[in-house]
This record gives C-alpha cells, structure tokens and sequence, in this order.
C-alpha cells in the first residue's frame, strides 16, 4: 500500500514522458524538443505544494537544462549513463529515502529505478514493463500531459490539488 503523503520528490524522465519521444533535428543538425505547457503548470503546481523535483535523463540536451531553468527544477541529471547511479547521488544530496521518491517514466531505462521508488507513474504509451509497476499510469501519451496528470493524481490522493490550484489561480 502506498502512502502517498510521505512522497517528497517528484524524479522525471525526459524523453517519452516529458516529450512525445521523437527527436528531431534542424537543418543544422541541432536537436529540437517538444514541452507540454500542461505539464509544465502540473509541474509549478508540485513545486508549490512543497514538493522537489528532478530530471533524470540519458540524453544531453541545452532545450531540458532550459526547460529545467524555466520551471524551477532544482536538479537535474543529463547524459546519464545509469540513471540509477544519479538517483542515488540525488537522494544523497537531498536527504530523501526511496520510498519518498515518486518516479515518473516510460522506458526500459527507467525500469531500475521505479523498482526502488516508492511511487510509480507513466505515461499510456509506456512500455508493458514499466506499466505493470506503476500504481499511476496517465490518461495521457508522453509529451501530452503525461506528467500533469500523473502530478494531479498524486496531489488528489493527498487531497491538495483543488487546494494549490485555488491558491495560484484564483483571485
């Protein structure tokens, strides 16, 4: 059984959760990402509730560390190699245990990882593998609010997202 109250971070995946898990690429051969406004508001409304969040993913990529920058994630992890060892040094940094640890992802890579957390989210489009962990998997696809719905479920069970969303949007 889950307790969702002691969750403290929220761990993201970036690719096929936070993106639609395309990549594209400009003329230049630059890479080109896709961010959900929606997630990125579900995102503000974790962080305004109290709760920590971090990016851990395997690519490197300026458009995350500006995404990151934008929404205020304090921690973030790219071009890793085992996103287990970066979660472990994550936890050290913050103090925090796994079973305070909500991990949303899609992917074989992040399989690890969600095996230790005591929370487990993904998109609908996630592998069968990572789906059959997760206590919460998405309405949405990957890169369409997936991480918004997933944050949203998480604060319902703890009754504050009605809470946080009149405190930041209502006047």
């Amino acid at each position: 059984m889950v307790d969702y109250g002691k969750i403290k971070l929220i761990v993201l995946d970036v690719d096929g959760t936070m993106t639609n898990g395309s990549i594209y690429y400009n003329s230049n051969g630059e890479e080109i990402k896709q961010f959900n406004v929606k997630d990125g508001l579900g995102i503000k409304i974790a962080l305004a509730a109290g709760l920590d969040v971090a990016i851990i993913t395997g690519r490197s990529s300026s458009m995350v560390e500006k995404r990151a920058s934008e929404l205020n994630i304090s921690y973030l992890y790219t071009g890793v190699q085992t996103k287990l060892t970066a979660l472990n040094q994550l936890l050290m940094e913050t103090g925090v245990h796994y079973n305070e640890v909500y991990y949303i992802g899609d992917d074989l890579n992040d399989l690890q990882c969600m095996e230790c957390v005591g929370l487990r989210g993904c998109p609908s489009d996630a592998d069968e593998s990572i789906k059959e962990l997760c206590e919460i998997i998405a309405d949405k696809a990957g890169g369409h609010g997936a991480v918004r719905d997933c944050i949203k479920r998480l604060l319902e069970e703890r009754l504050e997202w009605d809470t946080y969303i009149k405190k930041l949007y209502y006047i």
